[in-house]
């Protein structure tokens, strides 16, 4: 935690040659193992093995599968050296300002215009498409060949997600004090219900007691709902374009822990992976990462490529999720396919 700043130059982007290979080194001794072994070597407190397992579950993989302690070991991590902070007003106040700035620097943006193959854009010296492996088939599959083509043919996407939206006449009356006073909830119980929860959508099953990644962003941030009113959401992982509706099964699971909480209940939306990959065509499936987290996809995305971020078309280049370091609340995927286009614009 103390060198964060050291390790995330490091670990949040491509691995080419490391600044700081010992402390790389140590991180990857214990972050290519499974999040099983850790857990239960590093804690005999259960609640220590959930903690550190609910970080790790956001990689909607087992929990016995292998560099599941890598994620889980970068959010905690993080959330001791940096926390876990929300922007005011909801997430789409972070892309409005980088609109806005980018408008400021003269630049244009063009929404409501689907672009189905790479002739439908105007002409560039560079252009970065924030799509995945099916999506970039699909506008340009006639002009890659080859291995890269193939590895994009096979590339494997995880578990889908199913989210549902709460408007509440309360805050969730949590058991636990804790819960109340926090930002993002792991619903789970035991490390052992955890872990049961986390195998089933991976091997095409859906938990009766799903584990929920939760958010009550309405208890710090007043613009989230009326005065007296909170809002919150939650979802689980389900096998990658289920159909089944969870919405029971997720109340029921919060219900467990904060008894009173469907009382509260004003309004709710529900998106299954269906609704989820109709609001975004690269979420294929449900799947909000980008392409399932496994050990063989977790440094060479989408393929292996010295620069994973070039294609074989010469100036057209890839930001998504799809690419190191995959999917997550960090923009650094977009940020290395900026400089990778720089460097090959000379």
């Amino acid at each position: 935690m103390r060198r964060w700043n050291d390790l995330a130059d490091e670990i949040l982007g491509p691995l080419i040659w490391p600044q700081h290979p010992i402390l790389l080194a140590r991180f990857g001794l214990r972050g290519l193992r499974t999040i099983l072994d850790v857990a239960n070597a590093w804690f005999q407190d259960d609640g220590a093995r959930c903690l550190l397992g609910g970080c790790a579950a956001h990689t909607a993989l087992p929990l016995d599968m292998i560099a599941t302690s890598s994620y889980g070991m970068v959010l905690a991590i993080t959330g001791h050296a940096v926390g876990w902070p929300m922007p005011r007003g909801g997430a789409g106040e972070l892309s409005g300002a980088m609109a806005a700035y980018f408008r400021a620097l003269g630049g244009e943006i063009r929404t409501g215009e689907r672009v189905r193959a790479l002739t439908d854009l105007p002409p560039a010296r560079s252009v970065l498409l924030d799509v995945g492996p099916r999506q970039l088939l699909q506008m340009a599959g006639h002009r890659l060949h080859g291995r890269y083509r193939r590895r994009l043919e096979r590339y494997r996407y995880g578990a889908g997600v199913f989210k549902v939206d709460w408007a509440m006449d309360g805050p969730i009356p949590w058991t636990s004090p804790e819960c109340a006073r926090a930002g993002t909830v792991h619903v789970a119980g035991s490390f052992a219900d955890l872990y049961r929860a986390e195998w089933h959508p991976w091997n095409g099953k859906h938990a009766e007691q799903p584990f929920i990644l939760l958010g009550q962003p309405s208890l710090f941030d007043p613009t989230r709902a009326p005065a007296g009113m909170h809002t919150a959401w939650g979802y689980c992982h389900v096998p990658n374009g289920s159909t089944v509706d969870m919405t029971e099964r997720i109340e029921a699971q919060v219900e467990r822990f904060a008894p009173g909480f469907r009382d509260r209940i004003v309004a709710r939306n529900s998106m299954g992976p269906a609704d989820v990959q109709r609001r975004d065509a690269n979420l294929v499936g449900g799947d909000i990462n980008g392409g399932a987290a496994t050990f063989g996809q977790l440094f060479f995305r989408p393929a292996a490529r010295w620069d994973p971020y070039t294609t074989p078309i010469p100036g057209v280049f890839l930001c998504s999720a799809s690419t190191p370091p995959s999917g997550g609340v960090h923009g650094m995927c977009g940020y290395h396919a900026a400089r990778s286009a720089l460097r090959h614009d000379g």
